[in-house]
Parts: structure tokens; sequence; C-alpha cells
């Protein structure tokens, strides 16, 4: 009796309590949790402002009061997408082109980016705010600001670091437009200057990815405290058994088709070991290697998303077009070489426990590598490779937030995390290829229909 009298009681104050006030309820949801590899059915997902305040089953409907409700009838929610090497730049001319593809993010879902360093710094720093206020549609945006490089950069708008006093200098004015980590290039950088930067870098807390010069070596700079490296030439040159005596006659780029002709199994698996306990991440952008790799002879004017790429960008396109015919009639064959070995190397990594990152390298200057798009491309390379699907989100969603320490705020659509949402109609974890099958985005609150 007094069991029933409880129950009759609870059922009673929970008629009469009030409902929970939320900005957004999406119903009829089948939940995705990629990590622990389960799916949810018959859900809701409240979310006040940009937060989920609660993830239930559809019995509790009555429990919230929402300004808006999204029926999902039965569709997949998961986390948005991260890709975590994007750039913006080609100078002020081009910025408001740059800023036109930020919507093409989100029309795949693609909810975060990492920005590699540009020319345009001040424009995305900008974005960055107006997009967090909600006055921008784009992506969240992670930037590192300008480039680090030396004496000559490779680039437009890099900061030329050639000293002890211009690492301090160089650090200092980073900090000071809030980057939110740094980015190095290997343009003239020294390999002296650039073990510089990583330590003072460490002292200060700040996280430190990008490029190395080739007289460098990632296992003796992650000792430093670097905390990854963008693309896969120097995690291989560390795993080529030769590495020494091709160092001794070759410099720069010149080393790398020996490097690949000499990559050994046993030597990697001990570079990988090394890199994995240190939590090292490697982000391998697979995807832009084969797009270039083919660019000489691939016609892509009939891309269906070259006519959202602006005039000015298409432009830029033509430097590595010009590049990729010219290495054609002179035999170079770099990209022959590196490919398949930069495909081999993806399993052994992930089961060393290197932390791998999605990213596209998507942005001017990078051919026909399109913004949204390629990431999901990236994620299939990544299955090509040899990981499976789960792997592969995990790769995005999980290790994007996990370089900034920010796991406990996205990963899962759980209470207390991002909102930051997207709606499948078929299930990504069945078939990497069903990302396709996005209809709807939710970021900051919004529902945002991709079609749209």
């Amino acid at each position: 009796m007094k069991r029933l009298f409880f129950l009759l009681l609870a059922a009673m104050i929970s008629c009469n309590s009030e409902p929970e006030d939320v900005d957004l309820l999406i119903t009829n949801a089948t939940v995705l949790d990629i990590e622990r590899n389960k799916k949810w059915t018959n859900r809701l997902v409240a979310i006040r402002n940009d937060t989920i305040v609660a993830v239930k089953t559809m019995r509790n409907s009555n429990d919230f009061s929402a300004t808006e409700t999204y029926d999902a009838q039965g569709s997949f929610v998961m986390p948005g997408l991260w890709d975590n090497h994007v750039h913006f730049r080609g100078g002020d001319s081009l910025a408001s082109e740059n800023k036109d593809l930020l919507p093409l993010f989100l029309k795949y879902g693609v909810t975060t980016v990492r920005d590699a360093g540009g020319d345009i710094s001040e424009s995305v720093f900008m974005w960055k705010e107006q997009i967090e206020k909600g006055k921008l549609d784009g992506p969240r945006i992670f930037s590192s600001g300008p480039k680090l490089d030396g004496k000559d950069p490779a680039w437009p708008g890099s900061i030329s670091v050639n000293s002890e006093s211009d690492v301090q200098m160089a650090l200092d004015s980073l900090e000071k437009m809030n980057a939110d980590f740094v980015k190095i290039y290997d343009g003239s950088i020294t390999k002296e200057i650039y073990y510089e930067i990583i330590k003072e870098a460490e002292k200060r807390k700040l996280k430190v990815t990008g490029h190395m010069p080739m007289a460098a070596d990632v296992t003796e700079a992650v000792k430093f405290g670097l905390d990854g490296t963008e693309h896969l030439y120097y995690v291989m040159k560390a795993a080529s058994g030769k590495k020494d005596s091709i160092e001794q006659v070759n410099s720069g780029y010149s080393m790398i088709i020996p490097l690949a002709q000499t990559y050994n199994d046993s030597v990697a698996k001990i570079v990988f070991d090394e890199l994995a306990e240190e939590e090292f991440y490697v982000t391998p952008t697979l995807f832009i290697g084969s797009v270039l790799k083919e660019l000489a002879d691939a016609d892509h004017s009939q891309d269906e998303l070259l006519e959202f790429i602006g005039p000015g960008i298409q432009e830029t396109y033509q430097g590595r077009i010009m590049s990729a015919k010219r290495a054609k009639e002179s035999g170079s064959s770099m990209r022959d070489h590196t490919e398949d070995i930069f495909q081999k190397m993806i399993r052994p990594m992930y089961n060393s426990g290197v932390r791998i990152l999605a990213g596209s390298d998507c942005g001017p200057y990078n051919s026909f590598v399109y913004p949204g798009e390629s990431l999901h491309q990236e994620l299939k390379a990544l299955v090509d490779a040899g990981l499976n699907t789960q792997e592969a989100l995990l790769t995005s969603i999980r290790n994007g937030p996990r370089f900034f320490d920010l796991q406990s705020s996205y990963v899962r659509v759980e209470k207390g995390r991002i909102g930051d949402l997207i709606i499948l109609s078929e299930n990504p974890m069945e078939n990497i290829e069903n990302l396709s099958s996005i209809n709807t985005v939710v970021t900051k609150g919004e529902v945002l229909n991709v079609s749209e």
C-alpha cells in the first residue's frame, strides 16, 4: 500500500509540474552514440541556447515547452562533423569569396572547422565571433591565425621567425589575437628555430602543429611539446630505415621519394608507439593527395560544386594545375611513390594509438577540394585506408574537440554537450557513404534544411 501511495504521489507531482522551457525540441529521433557504437530509438533531444539540456524517450515529451519543435521522423541524429584542416586565404580581395563559402560547410554537416592559417586572419576572427553570436551562418572556427615561417615565408601573411627574440614576439602576437593554436610552416624555417617555437609554445601552454623542416625529426619535436603534424611526410621520414643516409645527400622535399622507397614497417611501429605515448595527432589529408595526383589530367569543369566557388578563388587553382602539368612533363613521380605509403600508414598508426584527425585541406589555392564535401571524401579515404566507419567518424567528431581538450563538450548527443547536430535519413555507422543523406543541420539552436 505504501508503494502504491508513493507511486500515485509521484504521478500527481509530475502531472502538476510545469514543463521546462527550451528553444528547440527534436522529436522521434534515432540518436547515434558513435563513440560507444550504439543507437537509441524513439528519443527526444531538448536544446536551450546551443546546449543539450536533455535526451529522453518520447514518453517524456510533455516535460518540455519548446519555442520550436522539429520532428525527425525516425531519422538518425549524431554530433556535427569537424573538418580539422581548412584554409581561409587569398588576401583582402578574396575575403568576401571566402566568407561566401561558410554555409557550404554547414550543407555537408561540418559544424566546426580548424583553420590552419592564412592571410586574412582579421576577417576570420571577426567571422568566428559573429558565428558564435548567431549573426552569421557558418561553422564554429578555431584558427591558428598567421602561420609561423622563416626568413622568406612561403605564404603571404605569415610571420617571419629568424631568432629567439622573433619567437617570443611571434607568440606574443598570436596570443594577442587569441589564436587557438600555433601553426608552423616549413617554407624557410630552420630546424633550430622550429624546435625553439615548440619549446616556448609549450611553456605558454599553446597547442602546436603544422609542417616541419625536413631536417627536423618528429620524434625529437614531440619531446619538446609538439602536439601534432599536418600531412604524413614527416612521420613517413621518421619511419624510413635509411633516413640518416638519405639526409646526407638530399635536402628538403627532394628527400620524399627515397624516404618513401625506404619506408620500413618495423621502424614505423616503433615511431608510432612513441608518438602515441605522447598523445600525438596526425592529420593525413589523404583526399587532397588523390586530387593533386590526378590534377594534370582530370577535367573538373563539370564539378557540381564549382559554381559555388568565386572567380577569384577559382583563379588561385591555376597554380597547382600548372605545377601538376610541369611535374608530369618532367617525369616527376613523387605522388605516385607517396600516396600508397600514406594509405599503408593509417591502420598501423591507429592501432598504435596515434590520434588521427580528419582534415580536408580545402580552401583557396587547393584546387577542386570543396568545403564540406571534401571532408566526406576524406572520411571515405580513411575507410579505404583500413579504418572502419566508426573509427573514421571518430577522427572527426571526437579527435577534433579532443585536440583542444574540449571532448567533454562535444562527441556525444547527451545532456550538457554542445547542440551541434546533423540529422540523416540513413545510418552512417553502417556505411560511410550514408553521410550524403544529411538532410538537416542544427547549430546554435537553429535548424537548417540543407536543401535550402
